[in-house]
């Protein structure tokens, strides 16, 4: 039986939600999001918040039931705060900067590397060596920073690379001689 999914997903302050048939739509300070529900799974509003509930007991049921609530809490909360993702540069010369609308990476190729930034996602480059990437939809965000960190992945002998802030390298020993 799901735990999470027992649990309301409650709507804050300044964010509207609806539910129309198997789609959950919010509107907030951010923008709109929407979702549509598995039809293994019902989704009611109540007045403690959104609760999603599986159609039966069925296996497949219930196993489509924390999900469906974890998505629509990430709907709700993305309209209301907004997701970010921080990644960290490191490695001699290697840095970052936002030029329009492409995101201008130098990580010791022969060329710079462009990436073109996609509607709805912002990506701010406090520091040369750090890159922010924010937006209200989860999975793009970290979409989008997983391709940036494609680019050059983090290698294990030097740490050199693009990683995420939390990230942790497992370091390998070099040569011996």
């Amino acid at each position: 039986m799901s735990r999470i999914g027992k649990k309301p997903v409650a709507i804050p302050d300044g964010v509207t939600a609806a539910v129309e048939g198997n789609v959950v739509k919010a509107k907030g300070p951010k923008g709109e999001l929407s979702f549509a529900l598995n039809d293994q799974v019902l989704a009611e509003m109540g007045e403690d918040g959104i609760s999603v509930t599986p159609r039966d007991n069925s296996k497949v049921a219930r196993s489509q039931w924390g999900m469906a609530r974890t998505m629509v809490s990430n709907i709700v909360e993305g309209v209301s705060k907004g997701f970010e993702r921080k990644l960290v540069i490191s490695g001699v010369g290697y840095r970052a900067a936002v030029q329009g609308s492409n995101l201008q990476l130098a990580l010791g190729f022969s060329h710079d590397v462009k990436y073109a930034i996609p509607e709805g996602i912002q990506i701010v480059c406090p520091k040369p060596t750090e890159i922010t990437v924010s937006g209200i939809d989860k999975q793009r965000v970290g979409q989008v920073a997983a391709e940036i960190r494609k680019y050059r992945p983090p290698e294990p002998y030097k740490g050199k690379g693009i990683k995420y802030d939390d990230e942790i390298i497992v370091r390998k020993e070099g040569k011996k001689k």
